[in-house]
């Protein structure tokens, strides 16, 4: 086989038709040079990598800060409705690539380092990710940021800028450790700190009502200091604003406690104010009630609503004087969506500021609140709903209390009058929750106090109002929408696969890059001999170069015209990584039972992180790996079935192994997975899909076509049957042999010799309290994967399923998304005005 060319060659090629843009390579060069001199201090004649990599980050950043300036200007003199999105979480990996992506500088940069006797890519893989988020949530909220970009909305992200994002995962004897991800340790080029819009936040403290108005007096003050990283759109020279806060403690912070010779000491005990921006929650779908975590959450929300007002009440470029006075047009000009509850603080926060702050009366002040903020729901398991203490409020945020008191009285007096006598539907949808520790349901606070609420997959949308708000529904069905996830296809096509990119563009153009829908074209193309060819070398290559990574990397030799079966997302019983597990040790079973059959040769990846306080997610990655030894230490399997745990699994992971995926697993139990946002990025870089009738995979179907995914097991439905009928694990157990052989040795230590009980514990939760109804789906998912090998077989009739596929996933664009978030809850429709490029005179 020809050497595949590597992605600096095929970008090369790319740019003669102006896909990655040629730009100026000389001019590269110069800044490139120059940056470099001036970050090599002179007692250092000699650069390292990193010197490299900075030298390019600042000459990539050099082409961002007019645009930058320019696309600020712009919103202050036309005074767009502006989008706040909020979220305590943005997953946003690497910087560099994307940055040159979006700004057509890839190409040159590509010559202009390989001039210079370097690698680009050598000179990508320095960059640490951005970690700031766990999984789904986080990355989708960097997904929006970059569709909003591209669309041209007036948006900004505001979270938290966390020292320490996600942890590091490293596997020790096949058990998962964390290790602290010192992320800003040599410094971010990507974002610039902003002290001169440093803004109090307060907590503790105390309540005074007087004839003046309400007070909140007696408070500790934490500074909010933002960082504000720069978010391109694609090619159409807008940049909009990600504003990240970290917390600091205020100059006299303790020394007016008057400690005797406590000086020391409160300098020292600075950090405590400090620690509230330290470090990232890693809880992904769980709910862990800790006070550092509620001062997390009113820290992002207390700061940002005081810089949204204060951008509300200046309109022209550089005049920070009040100029709007009246808070009616409010919601005319300011969109607040929540991402999750997370930021929930924000509805009586808002509230706080226009009651006791601007003196606006409650009823006006509740009718702005909720005409401007929207909630998105990410969850529909009960463990992940945050319901805080009232203790906890009582002593950090005594007004906000007696704020959601009162909005919590309102809002059952409507529902009284209304329902007159039915005292259990108060109890059912209050916001205060009675019982041993009474508690504040922030799910049923976002949906009172929002004008919108959604669900991020149909089948989700459909639960969040038929179950969990069903009561909420029933008051207000006018407030619940449907917005299905999307990916942009910028970071999640064209920089991770161009090979793909590539293939597209010689048939249907560029296009479908802003409008992802246009990949339609490609369906007349689906038995075209050449494209199914070009695809399948594509993928071929993809799979070579995540082969020779994974050798370097982790020293593992796997075959790379195997099936690459790909289960990669955070670990959780819901998304069943056992049920895989049982696959693989039926597969290892039928090649121990009769060597000689022919089977489909497999490396089967799973990875992703455990929450650290997860101990069931913790063994799971335990029995992956003591599978991996076992099954890859057979010389009579050889290399028809390999087990690798994918470590540390992170975005720029996903980059690498998303490309090179065959199958993609998506099998968690009906009803659980809210929508997915893995099962697009998979589909749309040319892999097929297992999976159950689940989150977006039923939209995926719906579009591709069942027949073109592999759909298998219980549907919502059946669950709730199941449920009613009351699911007996041991029916499935004593009745399957293959299922019980699995099983047994699992539990007697067949795959841990050196500790026999290791796995106990698992098996008697498969057999005896499974939620997730492991075993239920456990026969369909065997003969599903059956049908997999079997068109596997066929590699021509495989590729012409890839290529339906990836021509059928435009809908699962996050353009699309955001295009509808616009459209059906913010009221404000993307601009057609391009902004101009710096280099242009303004209007």
């Amino acid at each position: 086989m020809a050497k595949p060319l590597t992605d600096g060659e095929r970008r090369k090629q790319i740019s003669v038709r102006g896909l990655a843009g040629l730009g100026d390579v000389a001019e590269v060069r110069k800044s490139f040079n120059r940056h470099l001199h001036f970050t090599l201090v002179k007692d250092r004649n000699v650069a390292t990598r990193r010197d490299y990599y900075l030298a390019l980050a600042h000459t990539v950043r050099d082409h961002l800060v007019g645009r930058w300036i320019r696309t600020q200007q712009r919103y202050y003199e036309r005074d767009p409705k502006r989008i706040y999105y909020l979220s305590l979480e943005f997953y946003m990996g690497r910087t560099l690539q994307n940055t040159m992506v979006n700004l057509g500088l890839q190409n040159a940069c590509d010559e202009a380092i390989y001039q210079l006797g370097l690698d680009l890519e050598e000179l990508e893989e320095i960059e640490e990710d951005a970690g700031l988020g766990n999984g789904g949530l986080g990355r989708l909220a960097a997904c929006f940021l970059d569709s909003m970009a591209t669309l041209g909305l007036a948006a900004y992200g505001y979270g938290i800028r966390y020292e320490f994002g996600i942890f590091n995962q490293k596997i020790v004897n096949g058990w998962q450790v964390e290790e602290a991800d010192d992320w800003l340790r040599y410094g971010n080029p990507w974002e610039k700190a902003r002290p001169e819009y440093m803004l109090p936040v307060h907590f503790y403290g105390r309540v005074e009502h007087s004839p003046e108005g309400v007070r909140w007096l007696d408070t500790q003050v934490v500074l909010a200091m933002p960082y504000d990283t720069p978010v391109p759109g694609y090619k159409n020279d807008t940049v909009n604003t990600m504003r990240l806060w970290s917390a600091k403690a205020p100059n006299d912070f303790k020394l007016h406690d008057f400690n005797v010779g406590g000086y020391i000491e409160a300098v020292l005990d600075r950090n405590l104010a400090e620690n509230i921006s330290r470090v990232l929650y890693p809880n992904d779908n769980f709910f862990e009630g800790k006070e550092l975590r509620l001062k997390q959450e009113y820290f992002v929300v207390a700061a940002t609503l005081q810089d949204i007002i204060r951008r509300f009440k200046s309109s022209k470029f550089g005049c920070r004087d009040p100029v709007r006075t009246s808070f009616e047009t409010f919601p005319d000009k300011v969109a607040i969506q929540l991402n999750d509850t997370h930021p929930a603080l924000a509805i009586p926060e808002l509230m706080r500021i226009l009651v006791d702050v601007e003196k606006v009366d409650w009823d006006k002040a509740w009718e702005i609140t909720k005409k401007t903020c929207a909630y998105t729901n990410h969850t529909v398991l009960p463990e992940a709903l945050e319901r805080w203490p009232v203790s906890m409020f009582e002593k950090l945020l005594p007004r906000h209390l007696d704020i959601i008191y009162a909005i919590n009285q309102r809002h059952l007096d409507h529902v009284a009058a209304l329902f007159p006598g039915d005292v259990d539907r108060l109890r059912r949808m209050s916001v205060i929750e009675e019982g041993d520790c009474k508690r504040i349901n922030m799910a049923h606070l976002c949906v009172i106090g929002s004008h919108a609420v959604n669900g991020v997959a149909r089948i989700h949308s459909e639960i969040v109002r038929q179950s969990v708000f069903k009561d909420f529904y029933e008051l207000e069905p006018q407030k619940f929408q449907n917005k299905t996830n999307g990916i942009t296809p910028r970071r999640w096509l064209l920089l991770c696969n161009p090979g793909l990119a590539e293939t597209i563009v010689e048939r249907i153009g560029e296009g479908f890059l802003t409008d992802l829908s246009q990949l339609k074209k490609l369906l007349p193309l689906v038995g075209d001999e050449a494209l199914i060819r070009d695809v399948a070398q594509v993928k071929q290559e993809n799979k070579v170069k995540f082969s020779a990574f994974l050798e370097k990397q982790y020293g593992v030799k796997v075959n790379p015209s195997s099936m690459f079966d790909v289960h990669v997302k955070r670990i959780h019983e819901y998304k069943r990584q056992l049920l895989n597990c049982l696959h693989v040790v039926t597969l290892y079973n039928r090649i121990k039972k009769d060597p000689t059959q022919a089977f489909v040769p497999r490396t089967v990846m799973i990875g992703g992180k455990a929450a650290p306080g997860y101990h069931m997610a913790k063994k799971i990655i335990k029995l992956v790996t003591s599978i991996g030894n076992i099954v890859n230490h057979d010389p009579i399997v050889g290399d028809r079935l390999k087990v690798i745990f994918l470590e540390n699994y992170r975005v720029s992971l996903a980059e690498k192994v998303i490309p090179a995926a065959d199958l993609s697993q998506q099998i968690s139990t009906a009803g659980t997975e809210a929508s997915g946002t893995g099962n697009m990025k998979f589909m749309l870089n040319g892999a097929l899909t297992i999976g159950t009738m689940d989150g977006a995979n039923v939209e995926m179907a719906e579009e591709a076509g069942a027949e073109n995914l592999f759909i298998f097991g219980l549907r919502v439905e059946d669950v709730e049957a199941l449920d009613r009928k009351g699911y007996n694990a041991h029916e499935y157990y004593d009745r399957l042999p293959e299922l019980r052989q699995a099983v047994d040795q699992i539990n007697g230590g067949f795959f841990s010799p050196r500790e026999p009980d290791c796995f106990k514990d698992v098996v008697n939760m498969l057999l005896n309290h499974d939620r997730f109804k492991v075993f239920a789906d456990y026969e369909a998912y065997v003969a599903c994967q059956a049908r997999v090998d079997q068109l596997y077989r066929n590699p021509k009739e495989w590729t012409k399923k890839v290529i339906r596929n990836i021509a059928c996933s435009g809908k699962f664009s996050s353009d699309r998304t955001i295009t509808e978030y616009a459209h059906d809850i913010w009221g404000a429709e993307p601009p057609a005005l391009q902004t101009p490029p710096p280099s242009l005179p303004r209007d």
